[in-house]
């Protein structure tokens, strides 16, 4: 071969495209938009670790927090589409703040890709063991006799747990006080106290006030009972078949990220959340394991952003 037709070649192979490394070759960052210790931490500290076994990568949780989580969901929305940086959606970051924040720096369907929702988890109404009400019948009559007078606790203004009895308290055409405090702790410990009686809040939080008596749980949300709690009835065992306000954990990229990419980051996280062990440390917190498909978790996110679109412009609810 002579130098011209060596020079030609290497000029044309200069020009091809690297060949991209097998995915993933390097650590992953998964970031949590919520501080560490709680529910959506939980999940995903444990889903990342068994994630990461199953890829051959570890997967490093970075918690980036503030503004109900869009902060941490701005960044992954805003990160290159490698799959090496990856977020924990849940319904306040891509159901509710699209409706009560004017200017969110992200759109929840465009910004994104799907990749997996891991584990869904339920909510509790439960009241102080001296409330009149002892079944959710007694209490929706209880409070539409008293409108306005009766107050809930709630873990924070326009939070899902305060969302969620807006839209039973729409549904039922009673009307009732939002106590809002500054998250679940000091919100339960008022309704133990008896001071704001009534609470609708997650399930990792209640529990143990439920089982204990200091709290008494009138109805659950999900499709079904749980397994931690099996004596209190669903919403939908009490004729609200329509209404389920659950929380749920779920791996989303940023738009673009190849459909190779996502479809096994997709896998690993399913495979995960179903792994026994892992499903069992789920359960303690509440969490029933789900692992769907980006498919599937794409249709879920639009469903949830139109189900709190309507409940939230019809309660004229807006945060700055």
């Amino acid at each position: 071969m002579n130098i011209r037709k060596t020079l030609l070649l290497l000029a044309m192979l200069a020009t091809l495209p690297a060949a991209r490394a097998e995915f993933p070759d390097r650590p992953i960052t998964l970031i949590i938009p919520f501080s560490a210790g709680g529910p959506t931490d939980v999940v995903g500290r444990v889903a990342a670790a068994k994630a990461g076994e199953i890829l051959g990568q570890q997967i490093v949780v970075e918690n980036r927090t503030g503004a109900s989580g869009t902060i941490g969901m701005t960044a992954t929305a805003r990160a290159k589409p490698d799959g090496y940086t990856i977020g924990l959606a849940t319904v306040s970051t891509h159901g509710t703040a699209p409706h009560l924040f004017p200017k969110l720096p992200y759109d929840p369907i465009k910004d994104f890709t799907p990749v997996s929702n891991l584990v869904t988890s339920p909510n509790i109404l439960s009241v102080h063991p001296s409330y009149p009400a002892r079944t959710l019948a007694e209490f929706v009559e209880y409070v539409r006799a008293r409108p306005g007078v009766e107050g809930y606790a709630n873990a924070g203004a326009g939070g899902v747990n305060d969302l969620g009895m807006t839209w039973f308290l729409q549904i039922t055409g009673a009307k009732m006080n939002s106590i809002a405090y500054r998250g679940s702790a000091p919100a339960l410990t008022d309704a133990v106290g008896g001071i704001v009686p009534v609470i609708f809040d997650n399930f990792p939080s209640s529990q143990s006030y439920v089982k204990s008596g200091h709290l008494r749980a009138l109805a659950i949300t999900g499709t079904q009972r749980n397994p931690q709690l099996p004596d209190v009835p669903t919403f939908a065992e009490q004729g609200y078949t329509n209404y389920d306000v659950t929380a749920w954990y779920g791996v989303v990229a940023p738009a673009g990220l190849p459909a190779d990419i996502r479809d096994k980051l997709a896998d690993a996280f399913a495979r995960a959340v179903r792994d026994p062990a892992t499903a069992a440390k789920l359960a303690d917190t509440g969490a029933f394991p789900l692992g769907n498909t980006p498919a599937e978790f794409g249709e879920q996110i639009q469903t949830e952003k139109d189900r709190w679109g309507e409940v939230i412009a019809k309660a004229g609810i807006k945060l700055q």
